[in-house]
């Protein structure tokens, strides 16, 4: 349990203070019943039952003063989860100028739309991937942080489709996955055993969009990031950012010859079990979320519980104070 003012617990401080009174007006009754009236000793059960109203209103005093506090309890709330993660190829082909004004911008164009079709319980991230792979911006439901994500792509060096479906894959497990809060510690953690393979696309609660032209010259083979990827259930719908014609692009101030590589992405989605588009489908991408079904997930989520604190801190004032009226005729 945390609270969202701590600094409230200090009225908790006035307990023990009043728990020393008490006693001493207990003792004060007691003393003078004895001395005016010689009233014989007063059995136990009668002793218990002339301190437990008082108990019950104190434990009402203390909840009230917790809920002062406003404590949160930390539940397991259920979600509709799905993600979808678009993989951005940003290699220096991409400049090229067989769409208009230039392939990086073309899929830039697709995947905003893509985004603005999102449907509320759908978190997008974003993956760039050149010669490496990485994660630019982790799975959200925030569409312009994902939309602004996209403007900051440009184009780098080369190309490694395989290493860009690796990092999709990884932010695909780290959103449906998240780390658990842990503390600092010099052990080694044990290693992560390897899932067993799934049906490819049977993960309906997971998408990869790939964006790219196809040309790959980088290892691992895209056929082989492919099947890890349908292994794990994870389908890959792939984009085609060029034409057959192609286009040259100046790479490192030698004059290359670029052309989109349709066959490849082909066998990429049909591996995974996804779809094949080209740039001129951009307009009905957003056709994909219909094969996607996000999956009930559970995840801890802070919860403020003042108003059952303090409710049950006024139910032991009322329980309290009533059996103290008809036990023993008096408030405590």
């Amino acid at each position: 349990m945390s609270f969202l003012w701590p600094q409230a617990l200090l009225v908790l401080l006035a307990v023990p203070v009043s728990l020393v009174l008490l006693a001493a007006v207990d003792r004060r009754r007691r003393r003078a019943a004895v001395a005016g009236l010689a009233l014989p000793a007063v059995r136990r059960p009668q002793r218990i039952r002339g301190r437990l109203p008082g108990a019950i209103m104190l434990l009402g005093f203390v909840a009230l003063g917790v809920a002062l506090a406003r404590p949160q309890a930390t539940v397991a709330v259920p979600v509709e989860q799905g993600t979808v993660v678009l993989a951005f190829d940003i290699s220096a082909s991409m400049a090229a100028t067989d769409l208009t004004p230039t392939r990086m911008a073309a899929a830039k164009a697709a995947a905003k739309a893509f985004v603005q079709a999102e449907p509320e319980n759908v978190a997008i991230g974003v993956v760039a991937f050149s010669d490496a792979g990485i994660t630019t911006q982790s799975p959200t439901k925030d569409q312009a942080t994902v939309l602004a994500a996209i403007d900051r792509l440009a184009p780098q060096k080369g190309t490694s489709i395989g290493l860009g479906i690796a990092a999709a894959l990884k932010a695909v497990s780290a959103a449906q996955n998240p780390p658990p809060i842990d503390y600092y510690s010099n052990e080694s953690p044990a290693p992560t055993a390897s899932p067993a393979p799934v049906p490819p696309g049977s993960d309906t609660s997971a998408l990869i969009v790939l964006l790219t032209d196809g040309e790959n010259n980088e290892a691992p083979d895209p056929q082989t990031a492919a099947q890890s990827a349908a292994d794990r259930g994870v389908r890959i719908d792939t984009v085609g950012i060029g034409t057959a014609a192609g286009a040259d692009v100046k790479l490192d101030g030698v004059t290359e010859h670029t052309a989109l590589d349709e066959v490849t992405l082909q066998q990429v989605a049909q591996v995974t079990g996804g779809t094949y588009f080209t740039a001129a489908d951009a307009a009905t991408l957003s056709s994909v979320y219909a094969g996607l079904h996000p999956a009930i997930a559970v995840q801890p989520q802070p919860l403020e519980i003042t108003a059952l604190v303090a409710g049950l801190g006024l139910l032991c004032l009322m329980v309290g104070g009533a059996a103290s009226l008809v036990w023993l005729g008096r408030l405590p």
